[in-house]
């Protein structure tokens, strides 16, 4: 790994994982420091290009409405994509959980 880069863990739902092949429930993507949910899903959608436009829009690159982004048992999903992850998640100890949210009623 090279250095200033980390080895981030990254949990996708069900229907993402089948999109992209990706076979267990975690993939591990290397990202420069310092880690940003906006870095994570840059290294993830050049690793499986399938997933562009799924959990950020294609124009705007802004977080698509019903997806949610998780560290560390926090919410992160109206933070900005800019902001710096929980040392827990950049040093790969807790991985970065991408839902996708159920609106019902």
């Amino acid at each position: 790994m090279t250095e200033g880069v980390q080895m981030i863990r990254v949990a996708l739902p069900f229907h993402l994982r089948t999109l992209a092949k990706i076979e267990g429930a975690e993939v591990r993507l290397e990202v420069a420091a310092p880690v940003t949910a906006g870095r994570v899903l840059d290294a993830l959608e050049a690793r499986y290009p399938m997933l562009g436009g799924t959990i950020r829009e294609h124009g705007t690159g802004k977080r698509r409405a019903f997806m949610r982004i998780f560290a560390c048992e926090e919410d992160w999903s109206h933070e900005s994509l800019d902001a710096e992850l929980p040392e827990g998640v950049a040093a790969g100890r807790e991985p970065l959980l991408i839902l996708g949210a159920i609106a019902g009623g």
